[in-house]
């Protein structure tokens, strides 16, 4: 199970990127484009925190493998995701710390972004497990997860203190190999469905500008 440090993963929609030091910019406009700091389950930095937020993204140490999102269409920083907690003797990984801009949530962006993590755990890192972890309250994260087809191990109990001072319990998913096909075909067939429904989007408008005299 090795990974190289400067990877990038491209989809039909996306592109994920090793962070860089020119990615402030982007990632505050990211950032502001829908307040991500004001996420009530989440602690992710404000576009004042950004700047050591980057530096941690560039200087992370081999149990981490950040990414920053990119939208192919506009080539604009659309947020930022990453593998955690690398177990390279066990072959298991944890998936999350994602945020992404408002503009963009619960689109293709978010389904090819899973995807591609994914794929890349279980096809190149060789994985066994991917784990990912949510606060028992956040329902929509929670729904979503369970969507991709991810099964719920348990509860952590009393796991952590939020910044609003709440001790949060953890509600722990996985992925494991022998379900990856399964998901991978699911996931496949979604962002196809999107393209297909892109493209009669795209054609429906296209006639209305340019009508075909029949």
């Amino acid at each position: 199970m090795a990974y190289t440090e400067d990877l990038t993963l491209a989809g039909d929609y996306i592109i994920l990127r090793s962070p860089r030091s020119d990615d402030l910019e982007g990632l505050c406009d990211a950032a502001n484009d829908g307040e991500i700091w004001k996420d009530p389950f989440t602690i992710f930095p404000s576009v004042s925190e950004m700047s050591i937020y980057l530096q941690n993204l560039i200087k992370h140490d081999n149990t981490s493998l950040p990414f920053i999102i990119i939208e192919k269409k506009s080539n604009r920083i659309i947020g930022t995701t990453r593998f955690f907690n690398i177990d390279q003797k066990n072959r298991r990984v944890e998936m999350g710390h994602t945020w992404i801009a408002e503009s963009f949530r619960s689109t293709t962006v978010h389904t090819e972004e899973k995807f591609l993590m994914l794929k890349y755990a279980f096809e190149k890192l060789h994985c066994i497990a991917v784990e990912l972890k949510v606060d028992v309250l956040d329902k929509v994260s929670r729904k979503a997860i369970e969507r991709l087809g991810a099964k719920q191990d348990g509860i952590l109990r009393k796991h952590e203190i939020v910044k609003t001072g709440r001790v949060k319990n953890t509600v722990c998913y996985s992925i494991i190999s022998e379900e990856w096909p399964d998901i991978r075909e699911n996931l496949l067939t979604t962002l196809n469905g999107n393209g297909y429904k892109n493209k009669l989007l795209q054609l429906f408008f296209y006639l209305m500008i340019f009508p075909i005299a029949i």
